[in-house]
């Protein structure tokens, strides 16, 4: 399957911006991220907006980071990418949990933002 650069490139920004916040325990940062009134589902039960992801990544322990890779992206339609990923969550102790990711990432007013979120253990 041949993947648009720019669709790719779309993602991988908006992740990159993802994994940053997450690095730096920004909690903030990782909220900017995402839409205002986002789906997010970790590992905990789902919420939606912003302020969801913050208490999520605020509670995360400081030293956490995560590493990605693109599996598949897709344009469902004009401004809108979905793409489906590998997240490996490094914590401060060693452990590494790796989940399945999939992100709907939109453009709005603010630029490109995840609009749902939703990890799945890997298999």
């Amino acid at each position: 399957m041949v993947v648009r650069v720019r669709a790719t490139d779309i993602v991988r920004e908006v992740l990159d911006r993802w994994q940053a916040g997450i690095a730096a325990h920004r909690p903030d940062q990782v909220a900017a991220v995402f839409t205002e009134d986002a789906i997010f589902q970790g590992l905990r039960p789902y919420t939606v907006g912003r302020q969801g992801v913050f208490d999520y990544y605020e509670s995360q322990p400081v030293g956490l980071t995560v590493d990605y890779r693109i599996n598949e992206i897709r344009e469902p339609a004009a401004g809108v990418v979905l793409a489906y990923t590998r997240a490996d969550f490094s914590r401060p102790d060693g452990d590494v949990i790796s989940l399945n990711l999939s992100v709907l990432v939109t453009r709005g007013d603010s630029g490109w933002q995840i609009a749902h979120y939703q990890v799945s253990p890997v298999a």
